[in-house]
Parts: structure tokens; sequence; C-alpha cells
């Protein structure tokens, strides 16, 4: 089982700027590295859905964005670091949400699809307000 571990969410000023941190713990073992896995960011506010962010694939890098958060946030990997993150920037309010990474059940490309994703991190809470 994967495990995924989120950090760095906190509360914000709306226009601020916050990036989010997803690593993978607990099974070295099996060789799982999130290198060679697409990765998803999710997010769920309130009484809402959970709804795609955007995600990057494992084999060239390309990523996809959410049409409300497209231009606003980036997903980029470190593979030294063996990380993935999520830049936001120009955060408005109705961005506060718990924000999820998720690795898919199998493949490279990513989806935007949560329905594709089978290991989920735990969360971590972006507040944007003045």
């Amino acid at each position: 089982q994967v495990q995924l571990v989120e950090s760095g969410g906190g509360l914000v000023q709306p226009g601020g700027s916050l990036r989010l941190s997803c690593v993978a713990s607990g099974f070295t073992f099996s060789g799982f590295s999130l290198n060679s896995s697409p990765v998803g960011w999710f997010r769920q506010a309130p009484g809402k859905e959970r709804e795609a962010v955007g995600c990057i694939s494992s084999n060239d890098g390309n990523t996809h964005y959410a049409g409300s958060v497209k231009g606003r946030f980036t997903i980029s990997r470190d593979n030294a670091k063996n990380t993935v993150y999520l830049q936001m920037n120009s955060l408005k309010p109705e961005d506060t949400a718990i924000y999820y990474c998720a690795t898919p059940y199998s493949g490279s490309l990513c989806s935007l699809s949560k329905y594709e994703y089978g290991s989920w991190g735990q969360g971590t809470q972006v507040t944007v307000s003045s």
C-alpha cells in the first residue's frame, strides 16, 4: 500500500501563495518510487465533492489542470527528493479546501478523474482568508 503525505498547507491572504508537497513513505521495500508514478492533486471544500486540481504524468512530465486553477497553479517534480509540488499563486477564498495528492491504480499518464486513483494522502488544509 502506497502511503502519501502532503504538507505545506496553512492560512494565507487572498492573492498570496503557498507550495504544497507530496512525498511517499513507508513502502521503500516494495521498490515504489513517486518519480515513476503519475500524481494527481485534488481538493475538497466543506459540503462539496472532491474535485481535481491537476496532475503530472510520470513518463513525460506533462501536466493538466482544472480550468478553475489554470494559470495560477503549477505542478512539478523534484526527482532527487522524490517529491511532487503544487505551487499555488494568486490564491482566492474559493481555493479554501483540504488538498490531497494521490497516485493512480495503474498507468503512466495523469488523469483528472478521482476514480482513477487508488492511493491517497491524509490531506493538508489550505485556508484563504483576510
